[in-house]
């Protein structure tokens, strides 16, 4: 899926890291979280057997569509069309308990980027939409009518990791009471103009945060990261592997942190001797460092440049008894 750098051609992002990551049974059950346009489970189904299976979400009608093509092409692949939060109500309905493994490709998608009326791009003129899913929620701008600059600032923070938050905050605030905040144009020169001259003509647009962390709201995505991930780990079948890619450092923690909880289940204070909550973990890392593109990737798709991929894998029963025995010591 897509950063904040708009590209017609759909590319996926670490793809062959990201198949390698999950895949390890090639007549097993797998889940791509996030189809987008299929080019992850394209890839996962060129190496799955016939006796393999790969279900596919997205939340958005036009990758639903694209999806409904392929599983009347190959049998061994279906999609739902629900966003990655109802993982596990679908999962349960469906059977599939035991997977083996699941992938996220979080973020938005470059064919979501490049249709201007979706409203995700400050690259091209369109309505202040940004829902993923079209046919539920509010649009951007109608949540921009209900919102106060002090919760408007802790968004672009917390989500952008705005610098001039504040300022772009006030901004957009004041556009909107004058009128003249219709469409994503307006919202782009908005932002631009909010900062300061000398950071206008950097590297990174000066709307590239706000845009992103707007997106995130309207869709709720860090809640969606937090349902799904639980979720996944709850399916995973002992050995079953989960990797997710994201792009920006709020994503990545949220994910680290949520698998980490797993890794290491004990809830004790540091000053206890002996572990007495007796949580088990569940999930070990396979790669707790990100793995990013290497200079090649980048060079062919730019927008992978900010791609981090994490990978962990569902503990047996035995090795979580056997982990549990060496936390459960001394801290």
């Amino acid at each position: 899926m897509a950063t904040d750098v708009e590209y017609s051609e759909h590319i996926p992002v670490l793809r062959d890291a990201f198949i390698d990551a999950i895949f390890s049974d090639p007549d097993g059950c797998y889940v791509d979280c996030t189809f987008g346009r299929g080019g992850h489970s394209r890839q996962l189904l060129a190496r799955l057997s016939e006796k393999g299976r790969l279900l596919a979400f997205d939340r958005d009608p036009d990758a639903v569509a694209a999806g409904e093509e392929l599983a009347q092409q190959d049998a061994r692949f279906a999609i739902e069309h629900a966003d990655f939060a109802r993982l596990g109500e679908v999962l349960d309905a469906r059977g599939w308990c035991q997977v083996t493994g699941i992938g996220f490709d979080l973020g938005v998608s470059s064919p979501q980027v490049d249709q201007a009326q979706r409203g995700f791009s400050f690259r091209q003129d369109g309505p202040l939409d940004m829902r993923m899913d079209t046919t539920q929620g509010q649009p951007l701008s109608r949540r921009l009518e209900h919102v106060s600059e002090r919760e408007l600032i802790d968004i672009l923070r917390r989500f952008g990791d705005e610098r001039y938050a504040q300022r772009i905050a006030r901004a957009i605030l004041k556009a909107m009471h004058d009128g003249a905040l219709t469409t994503t144009s307006d919202l782009e020169n908005a932002c631009f103009h909010a900062v300061p001259k000398q950071a206008r003509y950097g590297s990174t647009h000066p709307a590239t945060r706000t845009f992103q962390a707007l997106r995130i709201w309207v869709n709720d995505e860090m809640q969606q990261i937090d349902d799904g991930i639980s979720a996944a780990v709850d399916h995973l079948q002992p050995g079953g592997r989960l990797a997710v890619i994201s792009f920006h450092s709020g994503e990545d923690r949220r994910i680290r942190d949520l698998i980490e909880a797993r890794v290491h289940a004990c809830t004790c204070p540091p000053q206890m001797p002996v572990c007495v909550c007796g949580k088990k973990p569940t999930m070990r890392w396979l790669q707790k460092k990100p793995v990013r593109p290497d200079e090649g990737e980048v060079a062919a798709n730019p927008r992978s440049r900010s791609s981090m991929l994490r990978v962990a894998q569902r503990l047996t029963d035995a090795e979580a008894v056997k982990l549990a025995g060496y936390a459960g010591g001394v801290h």
